[in-house]
């Protein structure tokens, strides 16, 4: 393949170098910062380079922007060029982006100015909005690599397919008829099973509220991306926590859909064919209205007509709020008995049980079925083709994978599983789902309101953000993905070096535990976004939006 022509470092460093002169001069940082100089690149350190009306539009939630772009009150064009210019300055300062169609997507903007001028009414309930995607999209004539220098110049790492370039994914065409302007894909770890976001084409993708950290993974080009509000919202996916990972490291919302809810037909993916623990697609954005706006606009579309994978589940409004005086309970997870949650995670819980409890909702400890052994099916899910798949993709270019990575696919492949194995696996899963649902019913007889508990509040990590090579445990997050559980994140507050020290007297449960808890340091934390998760049951995507929303506004009361 081009790896006989071209060695890999030729091949990332082209790739890399193309992502950078893609970006205008007149857009080029001539200095960036260290980490020691400035440790926070988020709020307004852009804005030094932003014009007033730029930092107005690009400050914006999504709602706002496609009211003043419906109106005519903002050009969809100067919307989408404050946004790539904003873009532009984010993969400067934190290595966001993969593919970069700026050109292409002021073009799409005008034309969308021209439609509002014509017709008198916007093309789509999305007119002019920017929304950025995560390199697992199809867009026509832009490239997927997802991370994988094997798959430079080629259509998921083949050539002579007739689809390079050509081919779009469902949901791409669906953002179009709406409206959305598209004009980025970013940053993923290769493979995408990693929490941290790092591959050999633009490094690492670092976390702009501190850079220490990372920005989560596999999503983490998304979140780093909002997260310096170089989009208004995007699209990631989440087999593991890869939505709800980045959004919580870089302070944002992000929703992780029950599978079959929003349409994932035609994108690329790790693993594929892999159908017992199924990678989902869903937004991020700095507001839960924004994540509603995204999901309702979509279900509106009917996808279940093209995706035969999607639920003919329509938005149900009538779930999309919590009537006033409505008391609720609540299960707080506080300890998974495997991983120990860090310091500021756990003040962020106490937060967050107080503002609860203030509000005169009930809260529950959740003690559920052991999650290590949900882990244990998991894991073994997605090690059936014994890293066949993935050590296949690092083979076209030669490329070393990235330890990140390598922690769970090691380096060759190893013995598949047999169909016999991967039935009673999925036997398994169904039973540990039973006995999670039937736990989760159980709590109607402690909560007092007549009904289980409404949502679940639990850590999406044991950390604030990881730091490089430190993500060792993904229980937290991917336990939800096995139950196929609906799931927000909940900014919650900021870690304070003053406030939350290291626990001198911690016993470890184990090894993990202990280096989980080793990797917490208060100097190089400081700073960071902590953030939760709030569960639902299944397919309960508008009702757990409009929970978080609630528990959101008790924070800030």
């Amino acid at each position: 393949m081009a790896s006989h022509t071209h060695s890999w470092e030729e091949l990332a460093k082209a790739k890399r170098e193309s992502i950078t002169a893609s970006i205008p001069a007149e857009w080029q940082i001539e200095a960036i910062p260290s980490t020691e100089q400035q440790r926070d690149v988020a709020g307004k350190y852009l804005w030094q380079y932003l014009s007033e009306r730029e930092i107005e539009i690009t400050e914006s939630e999504a709602t706002r922007i496609i009211e003043k772009t419906s109106e005519g009150t903002w050009t969809a064009e100067e919307v989408t060029r404050a946004f790539c210019h904003r873009a532009s300055l984010a993969h400067q300062i934190v290595a966001c982006l993969h593919e970069t169609f700026f050109d292409a997507a002021i073009e799409d903007a005008k034309s969308l100015d021209v439609y509002l001028a014509e017709h008198k009414k916007p093309k789509g309930p999305l007119h002019g909005l920017p929304i950025s995607l995560k390199d697992q999209f199809h867009i026509k004539n832009v490239e997927t690599t997802m991370g994988y220098v094997g798959w430079i110049d080629t259509f998921q790492g083949k050539k002579g397919t007739g689809m390079e370039k050509v081919y779009e994914s469902e949901m791409v065409k669906e953002l179009r008829t709406m409206g959305a302007v598209l004009y980025c894909k970013t940053s993923v770890p290769h493979t995408l099973m990693s929490g941290e976001t790092v591959n050999n084409i633009i490094g690492y993708t670092w976390n702009p509220k501190n850079r220490n950290l990372s920005s989560g993974g596999s999503s983490g080009g998304e979140g780093a991306l909002i997260g310096l509000r170089g989009s208004p919202v995007g699209f990631g996916t989440d087999i593991g926590g890869s939505i709800r990972i980045p959004a919580a490291f870089n302070g944002l919302y992000g929703l992780r859909p029950s599978a079959g809810r929003l349409p994932y037909e035609g994108m690329a993916n790790s693993m594929d064919g892999q159908n017992s623990v199924l990678s989902v697609v869903g937004p991020l954005s700095h507001s839960i209205s924004s994540l509603r706006l995204l999901v309702r606009s979509l279900l509106q579309q009917e996808p279940w007509l093209h995706d035969p994978l999607v639920h003919d589940i329509p938005w149900r409004e009538d779930r999309a709020s919590v009537p006033k005086n409505t008391k609720l309970a609540f299960g707080v997870l506080k300890h998974d008995e495997t991983v120990t949650p860090h310091p500021p995670v756990q003040r962020a819980i106490q937060m967050v049980v107080k503002a609860i409890e203030k509000q005169g909702h009930k809260v529950l400890e959740w003690k559920p079925p052991s999650h290590a052994r949900g882990m244990d099916l998991i894991l073994k899910a997605w090690r059936y083709d014994g890293g066949a798949d993935i050590h296949a993709a690092f083979a076209l270019s030669g490329e070393p994978m990235a330890p990140q990575v390598s922690r769970i696919y090691g380096s060759r492949v190893e013995k598949e599983q047999s169909a016999s194995s991967i039935a009673a696996n999925n036997v398994a899963k169904r039973v540990y789902q039973k006995e999670y649902l039937d736990y989760w019913n159980s709590t109607k007889q402690l909560t007092g309101t007549g009904n289980p508990v409404d949502a679940v509040i639990a850590p999406i990590a044991p950390f604030a953000a990881a730091r490089p090579q430190m993500y060792g445990y993904y229980g937290y997050s991917s336990i939800i993905n096995l139950l196929d559980y609906t799931s927000c994140t909940l900014p919650v507050t900021t870690v304070d070096k003053r406030v939350d020290l290291v626990d001198d007297g911690f016993q470890p449960l184990s090894e993990m535990d202990k280096d989980v808890a080793g990797g917490y340091d208060p100097e190089i934390y400081d700073g960071a976004h902590v953030s939760l998760q709030i569960i639902g049951r299944r397919l309960q995507e508008e009702n757990v939006l409009a929970l978080t929303e609630l528990l959101a506004d008790a924070l800030k009361s």
